[in-house]
């Protein structure tokens, strides 16, 4: 199933458009760190929806312990809760440090299947686990944590979904396969979501 990720940053996306051109889901940004909102998250969903694609969230993560983890956890799920909307897929721990914000604050990588696990372990809802190819390689033991995993790993032009160098020879639950798919006229990261065997 084809689908991509959205936050406020990547502003009015027309999700009519998305699905006119054969895309099926869409993983909404919820929230952010221990108090961060994304501002369009309830809207994002109601159009999605609307125009017939299966949604799931994300939440980026600002955790260096899992004291933090548990916050972090906390917010997303009220983020969600508050929004009163129905999530077909999977709840993500965006498990990153993009902006090398952990980096600057003392994160452990070590720490991190720690961190992964709180959000699991107390989310309560359909979950799982965004991270690299080379974090869920290197950082997170995620056969461990029993949930879904979204691997990101960019190929500039894959011939098909999940070629066998993902992670461990396996690309999870979704591959976040780009950074930069053209859809409904914006530049946004594109996943493929794979049924359970």
């Amino acid at each position: 199933m084809k689908g991509f990720d959205v936050s406020e940053n990547n502003g009015y996306v027309d999700f009519e458009q998305a699905k006119a051109a054969g895309y099926d889901s869409v993983i909404v940004r919820c929230s952010y760190g221990q108090n961060g909102r994304d501002a369009m998250f309830l809207d994002n969903v109601n159009r999605a929806h609307d125009a017939g694609l299966l949604v799931g969230a994300y939440h980026y993560d600002y955790s260096t312990d899992t004291a933090d983890a548990l916050r972090n956890t906390q917010n997303c799920r009220a983020a969600i809760d508050e929004a009163g909307v129905m999530l077909e897929l999977p709840v993500f721990y965006d498990m990153e440090d993009a902006d090398g914000w952990k980096s600057r604050h003392g994160f452990d990588p070590a720490d991190a299947t720690a961190l992964c696990q709180t959000f699991v372990n107390n989310i309560g809802l359909n979950c799982g686990v965004y991270a690299s190819e080379s974090w869920f390689n290197n950082y997170i033991d995620w056969q461990s944590l029993g949930c879904a995993v979204w691997n990101a790993s960019w190929y500039s032009n894959p011939q098909e979904p999940c070629p066998g160098d993902g992670v461990d020879g396996i690309c999870g639950y979704m591959w976040q396969y780009t950074d930069s798919a053209t859809i409904a006229g914006k530049q946004l990261d594109a996943d493929y979501i794979y049924e359970a065997e």
